[in-house]
């Protein structure tokens, strides 16, 4: 072969080797910049996914009124106790069975639990026992309001020994029952307790309009939440971007009276502008309305619970229960009451203060009761057509 011949063969072997090469780096090229462009689609598409994402979470509530403890009660569960004690658990033995159905449970603790040591008390100015709230626990409450015209009932006498040990009784029972309302400091009183359930996270607060003339000693302020706007607004933004469900207890109204009052309504359009979702009210002893307020839903009175007061209208209250929905979607969270449900209760003073569901009366616990059922189911829902009251036939 020429060497003419051999350089021919040689470039043509090169520029054939170019061309191979170019046409790789062509190929594998365009398949790096199409996997780059997938795997950037995949990512967008992946991250609107997330986005878009509606989550919900789920739980329920239900809500009592006044344990209301007169004399005659916590002599009915000394004899409960066959005198060793007391026990106020027979009482609550049909709306036990009502409660184990919900994640959370609220009661009115209406008079102090200052203990047996301290010498009970009845009205005016009231003492409890202990055992008061070891029965509610142990019917699955666990949330109870703590301040009410009778936190301060007794400080005087026992050098504020009563809400001492009230407070320190609840603090024993922390991890069952969130306790909201009078504490023994000011730091204790400003911190932020959150709880969680079912991925829902909740605030309760408590507040009382009375104290019946007793005054709060200067600078022990945080013995009893006296409602003041200014306090409430600084208490309610400490948790509202904090929580998902935000509740607050109001002592507050009218005894004996089955309306609002315009204070009452006031307070409660303040409550719902700051963002409040739940407002559980209490003290009349008599049951009031539910209504809406923007999103605010309102419970004006529960009535009493348990108690010796006379009269069919002061021994029947209101168990009220509701569904919460927490939606997430588009980084937002929401929050909806749905199956807002009221049970009418009476308390049978004469044969051992058993709180029975209206549903499991009878002519002879309560003489005319279905005049009485229609009477107070009209209370409950004179407000809202989204609530409803349990049927007689349960």
């Amino acid at each position: 072969m020429t060497k003419r011949k051999s350089r021919r063969l040689k470039r043509k072997i090169r520029n054939f080797l170019l061309i191979i090469v170019l046409m790789l780096i062509s190929v594998v090229g365009g398949w790096y910049l199409q996997r780059k462009d997938n795997t950037s689609t995949s990512k967008v598409e992946i991250e609107y996914k997330v986005i878009n994402t509606k989550k919900e979470y789920n739980t329920n509530l239900v809500m009592v009124g006044d344990a209301l403890i007169h004399g005659i009660v916590y002599e009915t569960a000394h004899k409960y106790a066959n005198y060793n004690g007391y026990d106020f658990r027979p009482m609550l033995k049909y709306t036990k069975e009502i409660v184990k159905d919900y994640d959370l449970a609220y009661y009115n603790q209406e008079t102090i639990l200052g203990g047996v040591e301290l010498g009970l008390a009845t009205y005016p100015q009231f003492n409890s026992p202990y055992e008061v709230g070891d029965a509610f626990i142990d019917a699955g409450f666990n949330l109870v309001s703590l301040a009410t015209n009778h936190t301060m009932d007794n400080y005087q006498r026992t050098s504020g020994k009563t809400i001492e040990n009230s407070v320190n009784y609840w603090k024993n029972h922390s991890e069952e029952i969130l306790a909201a309302g009078s504490y023994s400091s000011f730091d204790e009183r400003d911190e932020v307790r959150i709880k969680e359930i079912k991925g829902i996270k909740y605030g309760f607060l408590s507040y009382t309009t009375y104290t019946n003339g007793l005054i709060v000693p200067t600078g022990k302020e945080y013995l009893v939440n006296v409602y003041d706007k200014a306090l409430i607004k600084e208490e309610v933004e400490r948790y509202r971007d904090k929580v998902d469900l935000l509740m607050v207890a109001m002592h507050w109204g009218t005894e004996y009276m089955t309306y609002p009052t315009s204070e009452q309504k006031e307070i409660a359009k303040y409550l719902s502008s700051l963002g409040v979702d739940l407002i559980i009210g209490c003290h009349p002893h008599v049951i009031e309305p539910i209504e809406y307020i923007g999103d605010t839903l309102v419970i004006y009175s529960l009535g009493n619970f348990v108690s010796s007061q006379v009269g069919v209208e002061r021994l029947t209250g209101l168990m009220a229960s509701l569904d919460i929905k927490k939606t997430e979607y588009h980084g937002k969270s929401t929050i909806e009451f749905d199956n807002i449900t009221g049970t009418l209760l009476f308390t049978d003073r004469n044969n051992g203060y058993i709180v029975y569901p209206y549903h499991l009366l009878n002519d002879n616990i309560l003489s005319g009761y279905k005049s009485y059922y229609e009477k107070y189911s009209k209370v409950v829902t004179a407000y809202s057509d989204k609530v409803t009251v349990r049927g007689l036939d349960g």
